[in-house]
């Protein structure tokens, strides 16, 4: 690390958790997470009950009511079925977030053993990808890998962190250590740093150091590598081909990294990894989670699983039969997604399966004393309650935004530029038509911001138009002096969007295309004159990604592209390319 560059990212994380923590948090030691005073994991263990152990195993899914609190249902999970730790459903404002947390925690006080809950969120691209309104969008981890810069990883990670801690969370599913190599991943792709195993394993480790540095629960994903599968394990059970050499080579090096980072969690792929076992996912295998990831590997941290309630999961085996098959795998804790029937299910399973003799006392103690020990070493029993009114100073704060959009142009990625038609010019009073399937406002909200001119805009009705739907953005485009289309796709390019672009540039006009999502739609259009990636949507969530479209917008106007493509587009761009002005 360059001389400067870690009081840069620690200047970050300590200004920001200064406004929400107390002030012996602040004191911490920046490299290692807060640990509570005389917390013992085995002194709460000895007097815990059998109903109790098994619900610190359980990540049980929050629930709402018309105010957007915790409900009912959430109460019982955490006080009937001691649930040890949650994944919020999705607070609108980082306020609101703040004061979920803390209801969540007081249920949680009051209990017999009185244990702090860890608070979870899914945060790839920053705490907006659950908080809405508020916090700072941060590009997804292809546009990291497109930027190429290391430190941006670590920044990101320590912005992510310092909105996390202020709303109440510990722990965030990321970063994602899957090395995606099959372009046609319906569900990894952008969320992947990209297709080669060095890069991929660079950026996870620096990521894992920072969210440990400023407090935060790391978990790498999708163990052992989702990046080659071609089935979403939402909807269907995905199986890779690949031999044993491959494994080790190419997917597991990004967990090995990680683990040597000190990441303190894992989560499991509901993939079948034939080589290793054929027969049974990640999730539910012994071979993989025991045999490789805690024998081979040597991780001694937890492991959760990815969501039981997925298709992967629940319709092949069953989310109760699934839950013990985990645990017996190696699993430390089961991630309940669904309805409160299905927490009550998760927990009834582990404590049937204990009573029984199908699970020893020893090995539910194993898994339960890692949690605990998480709650000691991230500080939830010291710093249990946060402050609403400080966790809105410091999500989103302007610092975040400005360093954000930084992010975003260093992502940002010029393809292709046949006669330097881009950039355009901003000062110039042309009229901009902006066409595309998704998303489209707020990119021309952008384009309105970074240029002088008039804006008008379209947005066909599905990701595939329709030739009618063509000819409106055709007679639109007449308009204009200057065509701006946007293109998206999670997999193969609809053959709807391709004509689209071609339509457009049958016009004369100048026309420029965008990649809003995957980078490789320019194999379905190679003709257009100007292209450019931004990365900035995945395939499960499409979020507004207002950073990546206000960045790119700055870069179709002037600002100086940073971004080398982190992923080869097949007979057109290797690896590594990447134009500029």
């Amino acid at each position: 690390m360059r001389p400067g560059r870690r009081s840069l990212v620690s200047t970050i994380t300590i200004a920001a958790l200064g406004l929400a923590l107390a002030p012996a948090a602040q004191a911490q030691d920046r490299q290692a997470p807060p640990r509570a005073r005389g917390c013992d994991p085995d002194a709460y263990l000895g007097r815990m009950t059998d109903a109790e152990k098994v619900g610190q195993m359980v990540m049980a899914v929050t629930h709402d009511g018309p105010d957007g609190m915790p409900n009912e249902e959430t109460r019982r999970s955490l006080q009937d079925l001691k649930i040890g730790s949650v994944i919020t459903s999705e607070p609108r404002t980082p306020g609101l977030a703040a004061r979920y947390s803390n209801q969540i925690q007081r249920w949680a006080q009051d209990t017999p053993q009185r244990l702090p809950l860890l608070v979870s969120g899914d945060f790839e691209f920053g705490t907006t990808h659950n908080v809405r309104e508020g916090t700072t969008p941060l590009p997804n981890a292809m546009g990291l890998g497109a930027a190429r810069d290391p430190r941006l990883a670590r920044e990101a990670a320590a912005i992510t962190a310092a909105e996390a801690r202020s709303m109440g969370f510990h722990w965030n599913f990321a970063p994602d250590a899957d090395v995606n190599t099959n372009p046609l991943n319906p569900i990894i792709g952008v969320r992947s740093f990209g297709e080669r195993t060095d890069l991929v394993q660079q950026l996870v480790e620096n990521q894992v150091r920072a969210y440990r540095g400023a407090g935060v629960i790391a978990t790498p994903k999708h163990f052992p590598g989702h990046g080659d599968t071609k089935t979403d394990s939402h909807l269907g059970l995905p199986a890779v081909d690949y031999d044993r050499a491959t494994l080790d080579r190419v997917h597991l090096p990004p967990f090995r990294g990680a683990i040597a980072a000190g990441a303190d969690s894992i989560m499991t792929a509901h993939v079948v990894v034939k080589a290793i076992d054929p027969e049974l996912p990640a999730t539910l295998s012994p071979k993989l989670l025991t045999g490789v990831l805690r024998n081979e590997l040597g991780f001694k941290g937890l492991i959760v699983t990815d969501a039981m309630d997925m298709d992967a999961i629940a319709k092949n085996w069953g989310t109760r039969e699934a839950t013990v098959m985990a645990v017996k795998a190696g699993a430390d804790v089961i991630m309940s997604t669904g309805e409160y029937s299905t927490h009550v299910d998760a927990v009834g399973a582990l404590l049937d399966a204990l009573r029984k003799g199908e699970l020893t006392q020893a090995r539910v103690d194993e898994s339960v004393r890692r949690v605990l020990a998480l709650k000691c070493k991230y500080g939830a029993f010291d710093h249990r309650y946060v402050s609403p009114a400080a966790a809105e100073r410091v999500s989103g704060n302007p610092g975040f935004q400005r360093r954000a959009l930084a992010m975003g142009v260093a992502a940002t990625t010029l393809v292709r530029n046949e006669n330097g038609m881009l950039p355009f010019d901003a000062a110039s009073p042309a009229r901009t038509f902006i066409a595309g399937v998704t998303q489209v406002e707020p990119f021309a909200q952008a384009v309105d911001d970074a240029s002088r001119g008039p804006v008008t805009r379209w947005q066909s009705a599905t990701t595939d138009p329709t030739d009618a739907e063509i000819a409106e953005a055709v007679r639109r485009a007449g308009e204009a002096d200057r065509v701006l289309v946007t293109t998206y796709s999670s997999g193969a390019l609809p053959a709807g969007q391709a004509r689209l672009v071609r339509a457009l540039q049958a016009t004369g006009k100048p026309v420029a295309a965008l990649a809003i999502g995957l980078p490789y739609d320019i194999g379905s259009y190679p003709g257009v004159k100007a292209y450019v990636a931004t990365y900035g949507t995945t395939a499960r969530a499409q979020r507004i990604d207002l950073t990546m479209h206000k960045a790119a917008a700055e870069v179709i106007f002037g600002r100086q592209p940073g971004g080398r493509l982190p992923v080869t587009i097949a007979g057109l761009y290797p690896y590594g390319h990447g134009l500029h002005y």
